[in-house]
């Protein structure tokens, strides 16, 4: 098993590395002094190395030991390896007299130098052991941090955010990470509940009680035990109810409402709220106390607006789950993705997870384009696609809005039309023949420019007259090109 993480000093120089040794040791920094024939091995694992400073050595290749230890961030020592702090790992220098503020700031460098670096093999979707927290932009990475940081412990957690950031999707992280995960997580909506039930809701009852209790009930406190317990929507619980959870939090006991006995609670708390819970206590709408009870690791959920780069990852994950549940799925052109990181995002995810559900209900199993979103999501202009077809199709679409139904293709309606009608509006057919195409050509551009000069030109007259669409008879007129001049 790999021990404590701890800094690693190779110097030639004994009596230095000796005194570095030992300041480090005074500011609590666990490290160790080593040598050419046990650095490789003390190398290894890298997560057990919070530093390697590197002095003078009469064999030692300096920048290839930096080279072949990229994820070790390195710390030089004396002033003659200054050259090497081009090199990527290697991220200050160590000079003689030893300095306090300057080593502990370096030694913080190289931990977030090892915080940060990119891990192999993970998943776009953020790290596989986090449920639903979705996105790859530096807001959520911190999120993630944060939960891991605190997850293994039992502080207390106040998650903070706008309504529809998925507050909820934090804390159960913060569950599925921490020792109690094998214990229940019980969520409360403390908004959801008349203030008149949340302290039963809460903390349960005896038979008879009050009113209506016929029998013995366990309270959210009790339900939870071992686990953790999810108050949602913390600034709507009543001034009363505050009080009487800022004594369980303290004393860790509780009764049912009715009952005498004294209840252990083994529950860590997690609340969240959006609401600005600095101005309701000034305005005294919430206990101070009970904020601090609360608020001993604050997480600040970032809004949608902050993170539209993930919005495509989010796409992804909504879609996946509305199959999981028998629906379908779409897909979003670049296009439209544009159009929505331009997007406010006032309901942030939730809201985001809504328009998904509307555009699969509307194009299943298809790619949705920037038109094809509802106005108030288009934001940016961009060309319409208008679709050219070939001369068959627009023949035939021409013959039919001329004639009705008499070149529809439908035989009983063929039969329907009266020769005479015919005759009037075509002539005879010559004993040569004609060329058809050519022939309904100058027969449709006659038509519309009767049309079109018998209203000055005013095109949805004339596509009235016609019995057209406007636009239709805008096409026809680019297509024959014909204008007013």
């Amino acid at each position: 098993m790999a021990g404590p993480s701890k800094i690693l000093i190779f110097d030639d120089n004994q009596s230095r590395a000796l005194a570095l040794s030992t300041s480090l040791l005074f500011i609590d920094e666990v490290n160790q002094i080593v040598n050419e024939k046990n650095y490789q091995a003390l190398c290894t694992p890298v997560d057990c190395v919070t530093a390697f400073i590197l002095g003078a050595s009469t064999h030692l290749d300096h920048e290839a030991v930096i080279r072949d230890n990229p994820e070790i961030p390195f710390l030089l020592l004396g002033e003659t390896l200054q050259p090497l702090l081009s090199m990527a790992n290697v991220i200050g220098l160590i000079s003689e007299p030893f300095n306090y503020a300057i080593t502990t700031q370096l030694i913080h460098d190289c931990q977030e130098y090892r915080r940060l670096i990119p891990k192999s093999g993970s998943s776009t979707l953020g790290a596989k052991h986090f449920d639903g927290l979705i996105g790859e932009t530096s807001v959520i990475k911190n999120i993630r941090f944060l939960i891991e940081q605190v997850a293994i412990t039992n502080a207390n957690v106040l998650i903070l955010g706008e309504s529809g950031t998925g507050k909820e999707v934090v804390a159960r992280n913060v569950h599925l990470l921490s020792k109690r995960s094998k214990g229940p997580f019980v969520p409360v909506n403390c908004g959801a509940i008349p203030a008149e039930l949340l302290e039963s809701e809460l903390f349960g009852h005896e038979k008879g009680a009050f009113t209506g209790a016929i029998s013995a009930r366990k309270g959210r406190f009790e339900l939870a035990q071992g686990g953790t317990l999810f108050l949602d929507e913390i600034g709507d619980m009543p001034l009363q109810m505050q009080v009487k959870l800022l004594r369980v939090l303290q004393e860790r006991t509780y009764e049912r409402v009715g009952g005498t006995k004294a209840i252990s609670a083994d529950v860590r708390v997690i609340a969240a709220t959006h609401r600005n819970l600095d101005e309701m206590i000034e305005s005294g709408q919430f206990r101070e106390d009970l904020y601090y009870r609360l608020n001993v690791f604050p997480i600040e959920n970032p809004a949608l607006s902050e993170r539209k780069d993930d919005i495509p990852l989010l796409l992804k994950e909504l879609m996946k789950r509305n199959c999981e549940q028998g629906g379908n799925t779409a897909k979003f052109t670049e296009q439209a993705l544009e159009n929505l990181k331009e997007h406010a995002w006032p309901g942030n995810v939730r809201e985001l997870a809504n328009l998904v559900e509307r555009m699969v209900i509307m194009f299943p199993e298809k790619v949705i384009d920037a038109q094809d979103l509802p106005k108030k999501y288009q934001h940016l202009e961009v060309d319409t696609f208008i679709p050219e077809y070939p001369e068959e199709i627009l023949e035939r679409q021409a013959l039919n809005e001329i004639f009705g139904s008499g070149f529809s293709g439908n035989a009983e309606d063929e039969d329907d039309l009266e020769f005479s009608q015919t005759e009037a509006v075509m002539g005879l057919l010559p004993d040569e023949g004609i060329e058809l195409k050519e022939y309904l050509a100058e027969l449709e551009v006659s038509l519309i420019t009767q049309a079109l000069e018998r209203h000055d030109f005013v095109v949805a007259r004339a596509a009235e007259i016609l019995g057209v669409r406007r636009t239709t008879l805008v096409e026809k007129m680019k297509k024959y090109n014909l204008n007013k001049d």
